[in-house]
């Protein structure tokens, strides 16, 4: 069957008689992801790309400007502003969560390398792509759409390609943008050590502390492309949800449509040349006891597009080792708020459930 036949056959059949379970699997059996959808000439999204009315972008969501996520400037890291920039570190994971940095030390030039990178891959024929397709969770390098496509209640408008650098094979990274990866995930490396030192010594401990315990210890990036959309109003780029991770450093590129819950306001995170994003994961918050926040956030679909994005995210130790809130920030008047856990449970638990699932957080409480 061509791509256009198998689009078409997608989106028919809104009837009572829909069997979400067989389109989504005819969909995934396809491996041609949301960009084959977008080839193909569809004018409406498949039905399993709805999103229930509740879920669905406002128009006044994309209109706040009463908020504006903390931009902060790494230059001067070593020097007298060391201690300036640790505080504005504090405030913005402590109350927002998340953060733009910039003089950060990774040349644009990488930037800009690793967003074409990306681009091209998602851009080569299907029969290419769809050599990387698959949901093995063995496999440390693969493209699919949808992690929890099969138990989400609604798909997101994006296609991704997943890397485990722990253990990796260099050799097993898309020929057309290995090199790329390489070098940009080196940089991002070191700009983790040194964001783990910052947050460190923001919650009054010394600057390898989180280092000692591991938070850096594996690397795991997601880089994601978003087609255009012909009705971005039904869906989403990506579900509203918190990070399981450590520490989450994004690259986006100038399209836009990142958003972040703040004071139960959806603030844009608008993109700014040459800037990373940085936002708390659920870990860091549980072994920070709450101190810092992991926040809900989400992407927006688009006619505008394609948007990539590229999420390196530090999950930690890869061992069967327990975190729970550290013991140098507890006290009768700050007690522990969560048990200890693996961060593999944790990752599993948020794999099981889904974006829109339940946070994992919640399940850890004491």
């Amino acid at each position: 069957m061509t791509i256009a036949g198998a689009a078409e056959e997608l989106i028919a059949g809104i009837g009572s008689d829909y069997d979400r379970t067989k389109a989504v699997q005819e969909f995934d059996d396809s491996k041609i992801g949301v960009k084959g959808l977008v080839d193909s000439g569809l004018i409406k999204i498949p039905r399993f790309f709805i999103h229930p009315l509740e879920n669905r972008p406002k128009a006044s969501d994309s209109s706040n400007t009463h908020h504006q996520v903390p931009i902060i400037d790494l230059e001067g890291i070593k020097g007298d502003r060391r201690s300036d920039i640790i505080d504005e570190i504090r405030t913005a994971s402590e109350t927002w969560g998340f953060f733009q940095m910039v003089n950060h030390g990774i040349p644009i030039q990488v930037l800009d390398e690793m967003i074409e990178g990306i681009r091209s891959f998602n851009e080569q024929p299907n029969e290419v792509k769809m050599e990387f397709y698959s949901r093995d969770p063995k496999r440390r390098v693969k493209f699919s759409t949808n992690f929890d496509l099969f138990r989400s209640r609604a798909a997101n408008w994006r296609d991704s390609l997943l890397c485990v650098f722990n253990g990796l094979d260099p050799e097993e990274l898309p020929p057309l943008c290995r090199e790329i990866i390489i070098n940009y995930a080196k940089h991002i490396k070191r700009l983790g050590d040194t964001v783990f030192e910052l947050l460190s010594e923001s919650i009054g401990l010394g600057p390898d502390y989180l280092k000692r315990i591991e938070c850096q210890e594996s690397l795991v990036m997601v880089s994601h492309y978003y087609p255009t959309c012909p009705e971005p109003e039904l869906t989403l780029g990506t579900s509203k949800h918190t990070d399981s991770a450590f520490l989450n450093i994004l690259l986006q590129d100038h399209i836009g449509g990142l958003q972040v819950l703040h004071q139960q306001c959806w603030v844009n995170v608008p993109p700014l040349r040459g800037a990373l994003v940085v936002n708390i994961g659920d870990i860091l918050q549980l072994i920070t006891n709450d101190k810092l926040k992991s926040v809900k956030h989400r992407v927006l679909a688009s006619h505008v597009g394609p948007r990539v994005s590229v999420a390196s995210f530090f999950v930690g130790s890869s061992e069967e080792k327990p975190y729970g809130p550290i013991k140098e920030l507890l006290c009768d008047e700050n007690p522990p708020l969560y048990r200890e856990a693996l961060v593999q449970d944790i990752r599993a638990y948020f794999f099981a459930e889904g974006l829109d699932g339940k946070p994992a957080l919640d399940y850890y409480k004491l």
